[in-house]
């Protein structure tokens, strides 16, 4: 079985730091963690980084030292996967869904200024599937209204626009390094910000709440354990020295998809002229006469894991039911994308030809 990705880390890469963060008994809060921090900062080239147990953990932070309340409305692109309207909807906030651009599948600019409304707090760009395109022009209108804004980077580490990397050109970035992403620690996440009052902000609410004051720890809000561990900063320092070559390669491997698949129909997500893409996933839109999920279950008949693209969330149960219709442009593209294996033993041949033969 050719599976869907294959994370770019052995155990013979981390076995000696293992074994040095055992011997030591320093499991939390050590030097790997201090180091692995740094490295996001200054891979990203933010200000300020935190790392955290996931992206959504990292999102629901932002939200609430954001000081996002019940009834506030964010304003959230509607092509992702269910987490990012999950934290908003967590703190009993209002999830306004955000139609996408059918070639980047990112939040348009048009949507985003025909939802803003006096009860948007803040607004939440998603880079979908690891895309960028669009963030600058988004951050302009955000600007505009004076909203904060939160990128959804869960897929992004790696990914750029306009020479600035993701995590370094919103108010307050959020990374996954869920075994998905092209890095990842296991389970965990990250938050990067350059205002540095929102990072004194976090540092408190991601201690219990907790800060020094005339050298005594004083509890002057409440908050939460979202940490990482030794452990899986050592994986994460392993694989980000890595990483500009990781996305090299990927976007090698998405050319050679392009040259096959081009011809029979499948058309690629679009990115603009100024970014550079991790291809975290690498997904096509499938011809009109292509049954996508026919297809997803024929090649993985024949060994190939490929899954959707990901979800219209005004598309899925819950929010449909209770907030609106679902959104055209998202809907169609959830309903006809495709995510094919991306990493270096991938046969792409042996795919285009299988696909050939299905749609024969």
């Amino acid at each position: 079985m050719i599976r869907l990705i294959r994370p770019y880390i052995d155990f013979d890469d981390v076995k000696d730091d293992f074994k040095e963060v055992f011997d030591s008994g320093w499991f939390t809060k050590g030097k790997n963690v201090s180091r692995f921090t740094e490295d996001i900062s200054n891979y990203t080239g933010s200000k300020h980084s935190i790392l955290t147990t996931s992206a959504t953990t990292a999102l629901s932070s932002c939200l609430k030292i954001l000081d996002i309340k019940k009834g506030d409305e964010v304003i959230v692109s509607d092509f992702s996967f269910p987490a990012s309207a999950n934290v908003i909807e967590d703190i009993g906030a209002i999830p306004v869904f955000a139609d996408i651009d059918p070639n980047t599948f990112n939040m348009t600019c048009e949507e985003l200024e025909k939802n803003i409304t006096d009860k948007t707090r803040a607004v939440m760009f998603v880079d979908a599937l690891g895309n960028p395109t669009g963030i600058h022009n988004i951050k302009e209108i955000c600007r505009k209204y004076k909203l904060p804004l939160i990128e959804d980077a869960a897929c992004a580490i790696g990914s750029s626009e306009n020479g600035k990397r993701c995590g370094n050109i919103s108010d307050l970035t959020c990374f996954s390094f869920h075994p998905r992403k092209l890095l990842t620690t296991g389970e965990g996440g990250a938050i990067t910000t350059n205002n540095s009052d929102l990072f004194e902000r976090l540092k408190v609410k991601l201690e219990h709440g907790c800060m020094k004051i005339d050298d005594k720890m004083c509890f002057v809000d409440y908050g939460y354990n979202y940490r990482m561990s030794e452990l899986q900063c050592v994986m994460g320092i392993k694989q980000i020295q890595k990483l500009d070559e990781i996305v090299k390669e990927r976007n090698i491997i998405r050319d050679d998809y392009i040259k096959e698949l081009s011809s029979l129909g499948f058309k690629e997500q679009k990115t603009g002229k100024d970014v550079v893409y991790n291809v975290q996933s690498l997904v096509f839109l499938v011809p009109e006469d292509v049954n996508r999920d026919e297809l997803i279950k024929f090649l993985y008949e024949n060994d190939i894991e490929t899954t959707i693209g990901t979800y219209s969330l005004s598309n899925t149960h819950y929010y449909k039911e209770k907030y609106k219709d679902p959104l055209k442009t998202s809907l169609f593209i959830e309903k006809n994308t495709i995510t094919f294996p991306c990493y270096r033993s991938v046969p792409v041949n042996r795919i285009s030809s299988l696909i050939k033969e299905f749609m024969r």
